[in-house]
């Protein structure tokens, strides 16, 4: 099991998201299958120090729907720190970038985030 540490001061998010998620699939080691989950973790520190924008803190908007009519609701990117931390942001956005299929909840347990 080989571990990999990725400190987030002072970078983007989507950043951080793109290089946890390629290393989460396999994709940086010799023996990359994509119906595998891959034998790595990836712990992510500092994520309070991320550089985000008060921008995009205002617009970034997160959705979800219940299936029932009205049901839609939007929560902005700074609501989403304030009551869950920054570390369900990076959480969020590493989940976006993974494949959607059977594997995703597999490869997440691999994902350790610290404030």
């Amino acid at each position: 099991m080989k571990t990999y540490t990725i400190d987030a001061q002072q970078k983007k998010l989507g950043r951080i998201a793109g290089e946890a998620a390629k290393i989460l699939m396999g994709k940086t080691s010799p023996d990359y299958a994509p119906n595998k989950v891959s034998d790595v973790k990836v712990t992510i520190i500092n994520a309070s120090k991320l550089d985000i924008d008060a921008k995009k803190k205002d617009t970034k908007e997160y959705t979800r729907f219940s299936g029932y009519p009205g049901g839609l609701f939007t929560r902005t990117l700074g609501d989403l720190v304030i009551k869950k931390g920054y570390g369900e942001a990076v959480r969020i956005a590493i989940k976006g970038m993974l494949p959607k299929n059977k594997l995703t909840p597999k490869i997440l347990k691999n994902l350790t985030i610290t404030e």
